[in-house]
């Protein structure tokens, strides 16, 4: 299984649309995915249409540790693609771990538990992380469990001030924490072909960064934004 973390600190950016639709279009090449949802607000769960209701095991009770991660996958509607729900209480997970011994190994723990004892069939060929957009215990226990980051970055001037801190806080899990880590790509979101800022920070930051920038880009899109309030992968809802 490779696991990649979809991680900015930054909020609005495009972390839980980059999620439900690379998973989807992976799981369509007849891959099996799992997204493990650790934003509190648990939007990628709301994104493939898992109510609040359902949500009974789910990331807080595996990183808690009162629950294996086998017990809180759940599928969706999506063939192949599967999730492990976020939910409220994740919010208060960091005073509750910083307690606990190594904190910031809970979710590799629970990842290496669950493929030493996977069934044939039952593993993932791909796992993706969906961070919330803050660099708290559960971006680092995402950075820790991950072999990549995929960042996506939405084309205006702000997001391109919170690059540097994020690039240094994973050059400092690769160094304490997680030494295979390594950056799997920036994908360029929101790009507005109507304005001159777009084109300059997709410039500035293939400048900075080189082949790590996808050539693939991101425009704004209604569909992206409604695709959510219907429960479906933007690239379901309106495959064009």
């Amino acid at each position: 299984m490779r696991t990649l973390a979809i991680a900015n600190q930054k909020g609005g950016v495009g972390k839980t649309t980059t999620a439900i639709n690379l998973g989807t279009a992976l799981a369509a090449t007849g891959k099996r995915v799992v997204i493990f949802d650790t934003d509190p607000q648990g939007n990628a769960s709301t994104g493939v249409d898992i109510p609040n209701e359902a949500r009974t095991t789910g990331a807080y009770h595996v990183m808690r540790g009162e629950a294996s991660f086998a017990q809180a996958v759940m599928p969706t509607k999506v063939p192949l693609l599967f999730i492990v729900p976020g939910e409220a209480n994740l919010s208060g997970l960091e005073t509750e771990l910083m307690a606990s011994q190594r904190p910031q190994y809970r979710l590799r723990d629970a990842l290496a538990a669950f493929n030493a004892n996977a069934a044939p069939g039952q593993g993932f060929d791909y796992m993706l992380i969906d961070c919330p957009p803050s660099l708290n215990i559960l971006t680092v226990n995402a950075l820790t469990a991950a072999d990549g980051v995929l960042v996506p970055l939405q084309c205006e001037f702000f997001a391109m001030e919170g690059l540097k801190q994020l690039m240094d806080s994973i050059r400092a899990v690769k160094t304490n924490l997680n030494p295979v880590l390594e950056i799997q790509g920036i994908v360029l979101t929101m790009y507005d072909t109507r304005t001159k800022l777009s084109e300059q920070v997709a410039t500035d930051v293939r400048n900075v960064l080189g082949d790590k920038v996808y050539e693939t880009i991101i425009p704004r899109n209604v569909r992206l934004s409604e695709a959510p309030s219907h429960g479906l992968p933007a690239i379901i809802y309106d495959q064009n």
